[in-house]
């Protein structure tokens, strides 16, 4: 990014610290004190379970904080960095990047009144983030979507999940019903054998289909003028009764536009795309996600595996 200068990293593990610095020729702060005195701006990608301690660090000394999902393990974490955000006038942005991927950019001028959505994420497994819920480490961009898309308070849940592979969840599924009487069906896994990330949004007269690792998408809807009588009189081409309408959106790839758009409102060009707030409402639903499927089977969540994996 032009428009920025890196100043460096912090790194716990020396062997990587040195891997990374010699590769990408950037210094490695000592620590964190160093490193804030240096910047005004910090991205925070540790795992999970550290958001907290590091996001305060930098927010008690001022520092605009760009934090990768979730915000933080706990909702009072999170109400304490946002209001320790709002004492020094700092701004907090969440990694949830599938705000900017192409086909959810596209699809959102479409997007009215969603009925039901239904959305699917399936990953190989991976140690990185396995130290949280799947729902925490996955399913959460999908609940940050379909929040936005929905635009609504989720009511009520219900959730089903199972750990296979280590003490967490690693498959989950949730279905929320919204208080205007949307209905959102989620899962997850990481421990698929393929790699799936689609949304399938319905809503009154179309219906759009996201491939959000292919970045496309496509809109059916009902054309605006049709004969019902035409239609009732006997087999019909759908076609001759729906819009297809492909969903395009410019290039961009994800990770860079999302630092972009923090960049743009650190510099007060652009009010902050996934806000710390957004990021609260997120976690707060996959948080009762998660003890949903603890009250339903308390036996399966968070304990070892039988067999010690």
């Amino acid at each position: 990014m032009e428009s920025v200068e890196l100043a460096g990293f912090i790194e716990s593990r020396n062997e990587r610290a040195d891997e990374v610095s010699k590769e990408l020729g950037v210094r490695r702060y000592p620590d964190e004190k160093s490193l804030l005195a240096d910047v005004d701006a910090v991205t925070i990608v540790v795992p999970t379970p550290a958001h907290f301690e590091v996001a305060k660090a930098a927010l008690d000394a001022g520092k605009h904080v760009f934090i990768e999902k979730p915000i933080t393990t706990t909702l009072d974490q999170a109400d304490e960095l946002l209001a320790t955000a709002k004492a020094h006038g700092a701004l907090v942005q969440i990694g949830h990047v599938e705000r900017f991927n192409r086909a959810v950019r596209a699809a959102l001028p479409y997007v009215s009144r969603p009925r039901f959505i239904e959305s699917e994420r399936l990953a190989l497994f991976n140690l990185r983030g396995s130290d949280v819920a799947v729902v925490l480490d996955l399913m959460i961009h999908d609940i940050d979507l379909v929040l936005t898309l929905v635009g609504d308070t989720a009511e009520e849940i219900s959730a089903v999940g199972v750990p296979v592979l280590t003490p967490m969840l690693d498959i989950a599924n949730a279905r929320v019903t919204f208080s205007s009487g949307a209905v959102a069906n989620i899962t997850s896994s990481r421990i698929s054998r393929d790699r799936v990330r689609k949304i399938r949004i319905f809503q009154e007269s179309g219906y759009m289909s996201l491939d959000l690792a292919a970045g496309t998408g496509n809109f059916f809807r009902l054309k605006e003028k049709i004969d019902p009588a035409r239609a009732l009189a006997g087999p019909v081409n759908i076609t001759d009764f729906v819009d297809y309408v492909p969903l395009i959106a410019p290039e961009g790839e994800p990770l860079l536009l999302e630092f972009e758009s923090f960049v743009a409102a650190i510099r007060g060009e652009a009010p902050v795309v996934v806000t710390g707030e957004d990021g609260r409402r997120a976690l707060a639903v996959a948080l009762r996600i998660v003890a949903e499927i603890e009250r339903t089977g308390p036996a399966l969540t968070g304990t070892a595996h039988p067999s010690g994996a």
